[in-house]
């Protein structure tokens, strides 16, 4: 924390576990450290399917684009074993580690559930939901998504082997309405994403056809 009276307050990006069906928020993970950079990729919809779409229609589009978002986030407890807090010393950064893990877990007690209705005959067990998962980057980015990759690079150790210095890569598809329909609250939160893209895209100045070396398009 800056020791400078009036400087701006950092924000960090992060990710929020909710309810789907109260919105009650269940888990907030800001990232220690914001990421230098992000990476996102965005797959057409076409009308053909996604990636693509028929030659009869190839400016038509069917559905939003399947965007992707991949970081690197470092985790190091460092700074917390010099203020001597309790959890570092006895776990190193595994809370950390562990909570963002289990965002992909199904529940102990739901594997346990299910395994209890499998041994008393159950034809049919539907696989556990879980909550609905948000990454957050500024508020003009509140997205809802699924974590599709998780890999984790430990780096330092203590005596007792918790790590104490980590890089965690993150991939998440983020989750549009063709996903989770209309009336879903990830949906509405998708909405919300999508529309303000539009309104950040009216803030552009476009340039003129001079500025590309032409008068006119004909």
């Amino acid at each position: 924390m800056s020791s400078f009276p009036g400087s701006p307050q950092l924000v960090k990006g992060g990710i929020v576990v909710i309810n789907p069906d109260t919105a009650a928020v269940e888990k907030i993970i800001s990232l220690q450290y914001n990421p230098d950079t992000i990476s996102r990729s965005l797959q057409v919809h076409g009308a053909g399917g996604e990636g693509g779409g028929q030659r009869s229609e190839p400016l038509r589009l069917a559905g939003p684009p399947v965007e992707t978002i991949k970081l690197e986030a470092e985790i190091d407890a460092t700074d917390q074993m010099e203020n001597g807090d309790s959890t570092a010393a006895e776990a190193g950064i595994q809370p950390q580690l562990a909570v963002i893990e289990t965002l992909i877990y199904p529940t102990s007690a739901s594997l346990m559930a299910n395994n209890i209705r499998a041994m008393s005959g159950s034809l049919e067990i539907s696989p556990s939901e879980t909550s609905l998962t948000l990454f957050i980057w500024s508020k003009n980015r509140i997205i809802p998504v699924r974590i599709t990759e998780f890999s984790v690079t430990e780096e330092a150790f203590d005596v007792n082997l918790n790590p104490l210095r980590a890089k965690v890569s993150l991939g998440m598809r983020v989750l549009s309405v063709d996903d989770l329909g209309f009336d879903h609250k990830g949906g509405s939160l998708y909405m919300s994403y999508h529309q303000n893209k539009e309104k950040l895209a009216k803030m552009f100045k476009g340039g003129t056809l001079n500025n590309l070396g032409i008068k006119s398009i004909s």
